[in-house]
């Protein structure tokens, strides 16, 4: 086994695939399944482990589960957010979580037209509430980051339980909003979403902004769709699909995130099958769904053949449904 797969206990050598993290704990590079909470599991010699804290006591048991049916615990972690336009503070109801709930009402999108040319900005809730999107009103500017390892592995993440939209579904590396601030709306060389993109990926999955430059992301292209969450919330966004690939040291924040998981193309094509299937609850994101169906694989292709700049088309915003 390579060391880089290993782990020290009490001088002890212990696979690593596998990884707890509570909140003070630190993150890991690796390919295997990373839960956030008080369990995970890794595969090691065809059995699947899982080890949780007890009282300061790492315990291992045979735990016989596949990295994406097995679901994981969670924390609630209080953690302090900074935003240039603060509104209101409403409390949470019933059922929210308050953290998420603070960001529902906090942060400020940006609105736009079918064009995505900036018409104002309008709350984080008011552009998810399903009543207000159906009016076509609260359109609004977003980013998905697909995030490679070396390998050319793509990095997914399970949303946390805790999100008041698509809770506990599997998407692509990070999936977020420029917010109405000076930095997020530079429209020059599509800066402001990559400001956004490198702020997301601290908040989702602590990856350091030096792990993350912005000159490291190539925007591809936008897409248009609009997705009911539930019949309360959902989205409408104009979405800028952003590559990077680079080793990072990955350490999820549990209010955002499950899990995480590398996979290959065989391996999210699996997932996918799965996710038709109803196969175990997995779930994917719809703005993930349609990316990977109308453009993945071949944007991967060129990615692996390093001719990712063969992709890139700023010039279509390509309507999804």
């Amino acid at each position: 086994m390579d060391s880089s797969t290993l782990l020290r206990i009490a001088g002890q050598r212990i696979p690593r695939l596998g990884r707890t993290l509570l909140a003070s704990t630190k993150g890991a590079t690796n390919r295997g399944f990373l839960a956030v909470g008080a369990t995970a599991t890794s595969q090691l010699q065809g059995e699947w482990w899982s080890r949780s804290i007890v009282r300061n006591t790492l315990k291992f048991r045979a735990a016989r589960q596949p990295n994406f049916l097995r679901q994981p615990d969670f924390l609630s972690v209080q953690q302090h957010y900074s935003h240039t336009l603060p509104r209101h503070q409403m409390a949470a109801p019933a059922g929210q979580d308050a953290v998420q709930w603070k960001l529902m009402n906090e942060d400020e999108c940006i609105l736009v037209n079918e064009s995505d040319e900036v018409l104002g900005h309008d709350s984080k809730l008011n552009c998810h509430l399903w009543e207000k999107i159906q009016t076509g009103k609260v359109l609004h500017r977003a980013f998905s980051v697909f995030l490679f390892n070396t390998k050319n592995e793509l990095l997914l993440q399970q949303r946390s339980a805790t999100k008041v939209t698509f809770p506990l579904v599997w998407t692509n590396t990070c999936c977020s909003h420029p917010l109405f601030r000076e930095s997020e709306l530079v429209e020059a060389d599509n800066l402001g979403v990559r400001n956004a993109a490198q702020r997301k990926l601290k908040d989702e999955v602590g990856i350091e902004a030096g792990d993350a430059p912005v000159d490291g992301f190539t925007v591809l292209g936008r897409i248009l769709y609009k997705a009911p969450s539930n019949d309360q919330w959902g989205e409408h966004e104009v979405d800028y699909v952003l590559f990077a690939k680079r080793d990072v040291k990955v350490e999820p924040n549990p209010e955002e995130v499950a899990a995480v998981q590398y996979v290959t193309q065989d391996q999210l094509r699996e997932l996918v099958a799965k996710a038709d299937s109803k196969e175990g609850g997995i779930v994917l994101s719809p703005w993930f769904r349609l990316i990977v169906d109308k453009f993945l694989y071949k944007w991967w292709d060129l990615l692996e053949a390093d001719k990712l700049s063969e992709a890139i088309d700023l010039q279509t915003i390509h309507k999804l449904s």
